[in-house]
């Protein structure tokens, strides 16, 4: 009995060994963390509970069906479901999964889900978010170094055009934020076990980003010239009978955004032509108006991204349709005639514009 009880003190002595060990490693500078034992802080600024907190969090229910409805709605919103901000959400609940299962009661849990909620409900919307992290209660700053590994990538404009370099980073800061959670309640080593993920996920968003950016300078080394029109569809680019910016859909945003990059590298001989057309159905002074409308946002936004090409935008309403449909219902035969509502881009010489590409 002795004997056992001597290598169970054994066992505890090392143990306490390695998480003060592994506390020293993670380069906590939170005075609150640092400090154990009696005189240990319990105030707002250790982490406790203050009414701000409560107001944002205490409402989140931290259930298995809270975050299934939760996983659904982010499987369901529009975009790239490897970008920055959907992989970023789904780290999110991928974490508070993780800490519900580990019956973690600090408030990580409603923390997590909270994140992982604000960023789907912005996504559905179509409204543009930031990519800086919250301060959490209920995390505390660990691995400084890695932290700055991040800011650098983050930094580097070759990942804005770079999807596979999204998804690593946006789960590595989540990674990092939950190992510092772990350092908050204490659990060292749990904090320091989560580190090599985190290291072979910036690894991976680092190598990604170089590999896109190594691309893009192939690509702009051939001078592959600028389409000299392109076409944008309607559905694709506005939400149904929407016309202004609020109304550009995510998906028409990252197509713009592409096209402002090539255009920007025209030369200032190059003249823009942007033509609106819409189908048949509604009015030929409505179908104008719309038309016009959608033309001259597209020209809005184009500038405000830095194209500074003479532009002519005009709206032709139900003119030159693509597809002739002749559905009974309603539904049906808006979709087919989804062809027709469309935005063309022409990029020519002055001396050419007479000229239509009426696609």
């Amino acid at each position: 009995m002795k004997f056992q009880l001597t290598v169970l003190a054994c066992a505890l002595a090392l143990v306490g060994c390695a998480d003060h060990a592994a506390r020293e490693r993670l380069g906590i500078e939170d005075a609150s963390v640092l400090k154990t034992g009696i005189g240990a802080l319990q105030n707002e600024a250790a982490g406790a509970v203050n009414p701000q907190w409560i107001n944002t969090y205490a409402s989140i229910q931290g259930s298995r069906a809270t975050l299934n409805s939760l996983q659904a709605q982010l499987d369901q919103t529009p975009g790239e479901q490897a970008d920055y901000f959907h992989a970023k959400a789904q780290c999110w609940i991928n974490a508070a999964s993780q800490a519900r299962d580990a019956h973690d009661d600090w408030g990580f849990v409603e923390e997590a889900i909270g994140q992982a909620a604000y960023i789907t409900m912005n996504l559905a919307r179509g409204t543009s978010l930031s990519a800086v992290n919250p301060a959490l209660r209920t995390v505390s700053m660990v691995r400084p170094d890695l932290w700055q590994i991040i800011n650098t990538i983050k930094a580097d404009s070759a990942v804005l055009r770079c999807p596979p370099a999204q998804a690593p980073l946006a789960c590595a800061e989540v990674g990092l934020m939950q190992a510092g959670h772990d350092a908050w309640i204490r659990s060292f080593s749990s904090a320091e076990k989560r580190l090599p993920e985190v290291r072979e996920s910036l690894r991976k968003s680092a190598q990604a980003a170089l590999q896109c950016k190594e691309a893009q300078q192939s690509a702009s080394s051939e001078a592959t010239p600028a389409p000299q029109a392109i076409t944008l569809g309607g559905d694709s680019l506005f939400r149904f009978d929407g016309a202004d910016t609020v109304a550009i859909l995510p998906g028409g945003k990252q197509r713009l955004d592409a096209l402002a990059v090539d255009l920007k590298k025209q030369p200032a001989t190059r003249t823009l032509k942007i033509t609106g057309y819409t189908d048949r159905l509604g009015d030929d002074a409505y179908n104008l108006r719309l038309s016009s409308s959608r033309a001259r946002t597209v020209e809005q936004y184009l500038r405000t991204r830095g194209v500074t090409l003479p532009i002519i935008a005009q709206g032709r309403g139900s003119a030159n349709q693509r597809v002739d449909c002749r559905q009974a219902k309603r539904d049906a035969l808006i979709r087919c005639l989804a062809p027709n509502r469309r935005v063309v881009i022409e990029l020519a010489d002055e001396a050419s514009l007479d000229r239509s590409a009426d696609n």
